[in-house]
């Protein structure tokens, strides 16, 4: 089994179903490259070996029986530790909640193990999904350089993707945190539409801004995973009733991209971005162009008060959420989740209004763009990286951060990020699709094309084992 935890999802799939390796031996195989691999990067905050192989051994008895289940049958996978758990520990990260153990699951991981899929864990997350490890846990560290930050709260999930110590992983978009550890893990992920996938059962960091979805090393992948979770939840009011499409068999190989009008405003893409970043997304441009896309000059509508306002949407509804287990101890509380939610408590309600007023004529005005485009096209972040030991410096600028991904969590949109080529320094670099409500088919479809004609999904980091 050389090689097999960097496999595809769908290859590995391909072999299960086939029976040419069982699930049991999957799992082994990747919960012992855990063991060996995740001491050095942290990706994982619990491993959770004898629930993996219990699961993976009824995937086995099952597929033996011809009772397959589909595409994520006997898969092991992460889950980020937001998404509850039954009778495993669910932290989001904090000390308030470091001994909650759920006595169900939530919808999207009920959703993953009725397709059969084999939870290997939980992922490490920022405390409440917002800004900062816990610290008294150990950070998630870059696969491709230790030194660099590896996204934001689904980093672990970056990490445990990219490391291959799981085939897929779920993370969690409030501003950025399926894009961002995309971006500096070098994996794909999918922003998913705002009530694509329930949230029920989840911990929220803002609830009008939080979305759950699929992260993994291809565009493929990420289709799989994104079928077995998506779809109508009546526990989860905000759930859309839209039937799910087979992500999967709506892929078409190089052709997926051909008589797309992807949409392309250079001012937004280049201010304030990093030229070396810049050259990668006009090349990534060109290559869709090359493969069948048309693309569209357009004007992106002004982003400035949006990606404010998302802060301030963190700050007010964390609050909401916070408010009583943080009056009763508010020393359990980190730095940045203090702040946050200290913040959100006396937030002046005449300037919030103003930011819901930003939204919904930003949400306006995005979706006239898209009566004319079926994507647009922008970098992840306008940095290369950032190193762990500037981080408090950077966090300082976080606005600025979030000016390619916090607007389309204002806006609900869907992306689909993806590596799109390598800095200077050897770090991996994404790209953003997005795209109108529910369109991450035409997404992946694209991603997928665009992956069938270029090799960047398919670097690895050099594993070190050494701390």
């Amino acid at each position: 089994m050389t090689e097999l935890h960097y496999a595809s999802l769908v290859d590995v799939a391909s072999m299960i179903k086939s029976r040419k390796v069982s699930p049991a031996e999957v799992t082994t195989m990747m919960l012992d490259r855990i063991a060996e691999v995740d001491p050095s990067y942290h990706s994982y905050l619990l491993v959770t070996p004898e629930f993996a192989l219990e699961a993976a051994r009824s995937a086995e008895a099952e597929i033996m029986s011809g009772r397959y289940r589909g595409p994520m049958h006997g898969i092991p996978i992460g889950i980020k530790d937001l998404n509850f758990t039954k009778g495993i520990k669910t932290t989001f990260g904090m000390r308030v909640h470091k001994d909650f153990v759920p006595d169900f699951d939530g919808t999207v991981v009920k959703n993953l193990t009725d397709g059969g899929a084999v939870i290997l864990g939980k992922l490490h997350l920022h405390e409440g999904a917002f800004g900062e490890h816990r610290p008294d846990t150990h950070a998630p560290l870059n696969p491709w350089n230790k030194a660099y930050w590896p996204g934001g709260s689904s980093s672990g999930s970056g990490v445990a993707t990219a490391a291959g110590l799981s085939y897929g992983s779920l993370g969690s978009d409030t501003g950025g945190s399926i894009r961002f550890p995309s971006h500096a893990c070098g994996v794909t992920g999918v922003k998913t539409t705002w009530g694509r996938v329930s949230r029920y059962g989840a911990f929220p960091l803002s609830e009008s801004l939080d979305t759950i979805g699929p992260m993994a090393r291809s565009a493929a992948d990420c289709a799989a995973l994104l079928g077995s979770m998506a779809g109508y939840d009546p526990n989860d009011p905000t759930s859309l009733t839209a039937d799910v499409p087979d992500y999967l068999s709506g892929l078409d190989g190089i052709w997926g991209a051909r008589g797309m009008r992807i949409g392309v405003d250079m001012d937004y893409i280049s201010e304030g971005t990093d030229p070396e970043i810049l050259a990668l997304v006009v090349r990534f441009i060109g290559v869709l162009k090359e493969i069948g896309a048309e693309i569209v000059p357009v004007r992106v509508p002004d982003v400035t008060d949006v990606a404010n306002g998302q802060l301030a949407f963190c700050q007010v509804e964390s609050a909401a959420f916070h408010e009583q287990a943080y009056k009763n101890a508010p020393g359990d509380f980190g730095n940045l989740l203090g702040k946050a939610v200290a913040a959100g408590m006396v937030y002046d309600p005449v300037l919030f209004a103003r930011h819901q007023l930003d939204r919904e004529k930003f949400k306006g005005r995005l979706s006239r763009m898209f009566l004319d485009v079926d994507a647009i096209v922008a970098p992840v972040m306008p940095h290369v990286g950032v190193r762990y030991d500037e981080f408090d410096a950077f966090m300082e600028s976080i606005t600025s951060l979030l000016r390619f991904t916090g607007p389309f969590n204002m806006s609900g949109s869907p992306t689909v990020t993806m590596p799109c080529g390598f800095s200077g320094l050897g770090l991996p670099v994404g790209v953003q699709l997005i795209g109108r409500h529910l369109s991450e088919g035409k997404l992946l479809a694209a991603a997928h094309a665009y992956q069938q004609a270029t090799d960047h999904h398919l670097q690895r980091p050099v594993i070190s084992l050494n701390a």
